[in-house]
């Protein structure tokens, strides 16, 4: 057996490990084969692992099943996974999710005391030189100041879901005063915001965006909520350029970056609803509807004189007596 077969079939025996086994399709999808080849790839798997059992469930679908036991010793992560674990904690503490941070950490203390100690050694050189060629260790560049009492009731209350009491300042006041909302969700950005609705507004009232930087406090309150049914987070994202939802700037947006730049912009993308036009002379033309000219401002400053704005006016006039020629792009 082949060294690439050979770990497609501990790939296999990993599924077929778990509580409802695995099943031909499932095989198919991991291993890349036919659903003749993932019928062979079940005999392999008996044939290796005499503890196999097959099941069938109450539609007729077979699960192959082995005990988590009998791969236990297979089981030794990698470096690369264990690096990955380290970087992926390091994102989430950047991005400001520390109880998810602390909870991965947990999981990767727990994987790190199930390596053997013959191996461990080994695996610790080549982790420290990942993580060094990926930079782990050093990520430059301004970021909010995270407060992580703050952190933990959001994380809370989202998971209720249940009201939150919090301190808040908004732009157009000099102190911060208590409002209790319901909270649905949280947007990460340059900023990160909470997305929730002001209870003393009554239920019909529309989301608000929160900066979490702007939150000296907050408690999470025993009184649940319900959901807004309608509200899908990742759809309410796209109505952003970046973190902020401004419902009064929302509309088409068109962007044209030079010859010059189109190639390096074509290696961005600027919102997940864009669409790219080639003009004739290479110009890059790039379409896509949000809000949130202010943080558009900021990235398209990035730009310098190798970006137009060509729709909305507001946001032309807004960035056109600021186009600079710097030395490099974004």
């Amino acid at each position: 057996m082949s060294l690439t077969k050979a770990q497609d079939l501990v790939a296999v025996a990993m599924l077929a490990a778990r509580r409802n086994g695995v099943t031909l399709d499932e095989i198919v999808e991991v291993v890349g084969c036919s659903p003749r080849s993932a019928q062979r790839w079940t005999q392999a798997l008996m044939a290796t692992f005499p503890q196999t059992t097959r099941d069938m469930d109450d539609d007729r679908r077979a699960h192959w099943k082995l005990p988590a036991r009998s791969i236990a010793p297979l089981l030794t992560p990698t470096a690369d996974e264990l690096a990955s674990l380290t970087t992926a904690i390091g994102e989430l503490t950047t991005a400001g999710l520390l109880p998810q941070a602390r909870t991965l950490q947990s999981l990767e203390r727990k994987v790190r005391a199930l390596i053997p100690p013959q191996a461990g050694a080994r695996l610790e050189v080549d982790e420290e030189a990942l993580l060094l060629a990926l930079g782990h260790a050093a990520r430059p560049g301004p970021r909010p100041v995270m407060n992580t009492a703050v952190d933990d009731a959001i994380f809370e209350a989202l998971k209720g879901p249940r009201q939150l009491r919090i301190l808040y300042r908004s732009r157009s006041e000099s102190v911060a005063r208590e409002r209790i909302v319901a909270p649905h969700g949280l947007l990460l950005g340059v900023r990160r915001y909470l997305v929730a609705r002001d209870c003393a507004k009554g239920a019909s009232a529309p989301l608000q965006h929160y900066r979490v930087e702007e939150i000296p406090e907050a408690e999470v309150l025993d009184e649940s909520f319900a959901l807004d049914p309608e509200f899908n987070i990742g759809k309410h994202a796209e109505r952003g350029f970046g973190s902020y939802e401004n419902p009064s700037d929302f509309g088409e947006v068109v962007w044209r970056f030079t010859p010059q730049a189109a190639p390096h912009a074509r290696r961005f993308v600027f919102h997940p609803t864009q669409t790219l036009e080639t003009e004739a002379d290479g110009s890059l033309v790039v379409r896509f509807r949000a809000s949130g000219h202010l943080e558009m401002g900021w990235h398209l400053y990035c730009w310098g004189d190798q970006v137009e704005v060509l729709a909305p006016e507001a946001l032309r006039a807004r960035i056109h007596d600021h186009r600079q020629t710097f030395e490099a792009m974004p």
